[in-house]
Parts: structure tokens; sequence; C-alpha cells
């Protein structure tokens, strides 16, 4: 049974030219239709997996651009299903100007555990031009009020951009002594403004910028435990590593992607519709997922991760031995240093890590 939930919140106070997730300006009857569709949304979800949660994580949007009266509302959803908060980590993902000091003590009175701090830069020109609403000293503001607040606190770094002394930002943050730090590369997504604007990156700043994220951040403790993950021993997000791990989780909300037991199949994936058609009650798409779909789709998330694949208990889930269906092809890998076989688990090599993309291609295609 699944044991993490994700809940989107699609509200912004601001719409970054580089954000595909799905997302709008808030109103409040907008709101207000929300929370209602996501409390009946919540109820017919927990009367079909009905398990307490170890992980709920609210993503978006900018879930901190909810007021707590509307927070309240929805935990009020979830102490009537699964309970609230979830055993082992509550996340809220934060907009560095949504909250101040009295703030973060109710997000703690709430039951969040754990926040996730859209920063994104501390350079006032790479946020200006990332179309953020703060500032730098105001970024490092706010990560310092959540962790004297007693949150365990990950920020968001984006890195890759030609104006950025991205070793700056990395200083900037470790310096605070956070314990996670998510380092993305700027992605151009199709049909954002800035895929409209034809913005353009440096690939070799982009490499430049990956490997330079890992040899600085280990100084400080902060090892990669996933391609855009570093935590120091601990630290690391519980719930992301459900996704990487290929375990079941729950969606709510509209855009929310779900992966649960189906069946006849290994699972089911779920993505909820637009918030017009959410609304409206439409389910979205359902996907099932066989044996093969699962064991490629744990190859590309669990070969992101510094622990790898762990191949016997795929075998035990799915029935398939990938040293066996993937012979040829793994050998291969091993014979150009681009992974790493020990006991039962798959991993990348460093060098591997630079060519992730390509490698999970080639088992697509294998």
């Amino acid at each position: 049974m699944p044991q993490s939930l994700y809940l989107h919140v699609p509200f912004c106070p601001k719409i970054c030219p580089y954000c595909d997730f799905h997302k709008m300006r808030r109103n409040e009857t907008l709101v207000e239709a929300y929370i209602k569709q996501l409390e009946h949304e919540a109820k017919n979800l927990y009367q079909e997996f009905s398990a307490d949660l170890d992980t709920i994580y609210w993503g978006g949007g900018t879930p901190s651009h909810l007021s707590d009266r509307e927070i309240t509302q929805i935990i009020a959803a979830f102490a009537q299903t699964w309970g609230w908060p979830a055993r082992l980590e509550t996340t809220l993902e934060a907009d560095p100007l949504t909250f101040d000091k009295a703030r973060l003590q109710t997000f703690r009175e709430m039951g969040f555990s754990r926040l996730s701090l859209g920063l994104q830069s501390t350079q006032d020109e790479v946020l200006s031009f990332l179309g953020r609403r703060h500032n730098g000293k105001q970024a490092l503001e706010a990560l310092e009020l959540a962790l004297d607040a007693g949150f365990e606190v990950s920020a968001d770094l984006i890195t890759g951009l030609s104006m950025q002394d991205t070793a700056q930002d990395l200083h900037a943050l470790a310096q605070t002594g956070l314990a996670h730090i998510s380092v993305y590369t700027l992605t151009i997504e199709p049909y954002t403004p800035f895929a409209l604007r034809d913005i353009r990156l440096d690939e070799d700043k982009e490499v430049a910028d990956y490997e330079l994220s890992q040899t600085l951040l280990q100084d400080y403790g902060l090892d990669r435990y996933e391609v855009s993950s570093h935590a120091k021993p601990g630290h690391e997000s519980k719930h992301n590593q459900v996704y990487w791990h290929g375990d079941y989780f729950l969606n709510l909300g509209p855009g929310a992607a779900g992966f649960v037991p189906k069946s006849g199949f290994l699972g089911e994936r779920r993505t909820n519709p637009p918030i017009k058609d959410w609304l409206a009650g439409e389910l979205g798409e359902r996907i099932e997922v066989n044996a093969e779909d699962y064991v490629l789709d744990v190859l590309m998330t669990g070969l992101r991760t510094r622990a790898g694949v762990d191949t016997q208990k795929l075998a035990q889930k799915s029935g398939i031995q990938i040293f066996e269906k993937y012979h040829s092809l793994i050998s291969d890998l091993l014979h150009h240093e681009l992974i790493e076989v020990k006991a039962d688990i798959l991993k990348l090599s460093s060098t591997g890590q630079l060519q992730l993309n390509g490698i999970v291609r080639k088992f697509f295609n294998a």
C-alpha cells in the first residue's frame, strides 16, 4: 500500500518564465473551489488507499502562498482521512517572501517538519533574469529564519547561467550550515516564456557547474546522493527517495502524479488533469504499468541515485533479471567504465553520471 502522498498546490504569486509545472495566479473564488474539491478527492482516495502515511509533500506552485486559514482547511481534510502530520516527514514548499519569523512558527505548530525553499540563487542579476520576486539578501535572510525556526531545510539552486558565479552561490548557501541543497541545471522547457524567447545555455558551463557543485559541496559535508540532490548524512529527503526507488505514492490536486498498486499489473501511474477539468471531477490519465515498464522506470530513476538500483529487489518485484535481459548493454557500459556493479547493486560511475540521459536511453532502446 502507498505510504507517501504528493499534494499539488498550483497557486503562485508570480509565474516564473522557466517553469512548466501546472500553476496559475490565485483568486479567492478559485482557491475556495480548489479546497472544496480537494476535500472530496481526499475522501475518495482514502477509501481506496487507507494506510498510514510516512511522508507528505506539498509542492507546487507555491503552497506557502496559501493563507493560514486555507492551509488549516486542507490539513483538516488529512486529519479526517490518513491523519496529520505524516509519521516521518511532512514537507512544505515555500517562497522566501511568503513567510516571516512568526509565520514559520505557525508552520511548525501546523505540523510541517521540513521546508523546501525556492531560492534559486543569491545573486540579484541571476534572480532578476529568472523572474524571481526576491533578491539575494532576502533569499539568505529567509533561509536563516527557516533554520533558526528548527525546520529540516532544503534550498533549491538553479545553475548553468552565463552571468552566474556558481561558486559564490554554493558557498553562500553551504556556509549557513544548510544540510540539504538541490542543484538544478536550468532547463528550457517547451512553450515556456524562456523557450519562446529562444534562451539557450552554454553546455560547457552546464557541465562545469555540475562538477563544481559536487566537489565544492563535499567540502561542506554535503554529498551528492542523487543527480541533483546533496545532503549531509541523515538529512536526505525521505519523500523523494520514494520516487527514485520505484515505491508507490498517492496524488492529490490538479496536475498531481501518483503511482499506486493495480490488480494484474505492478502498478498504475495516475496523472490528474489541469484545474478546470479537475474541478469538474474528471479523473485524468491512468496508465497500467507492466513488469517491463516498471523495470525501465526504476532504472531511469534509480540510476540517478548514489545508492543505484538493487537488482535483486527489482527482480523480486518484477520477475525480471536485468543482468540477463540487458547482458550485452551492461557488458558494454562496464567496458567503458560508465557503470559499476557491486554485489547486486547497479549504479553509474562518476563518468557515467555525466551521461545519465544517454545511458538511460540505451536501456529503453535495448
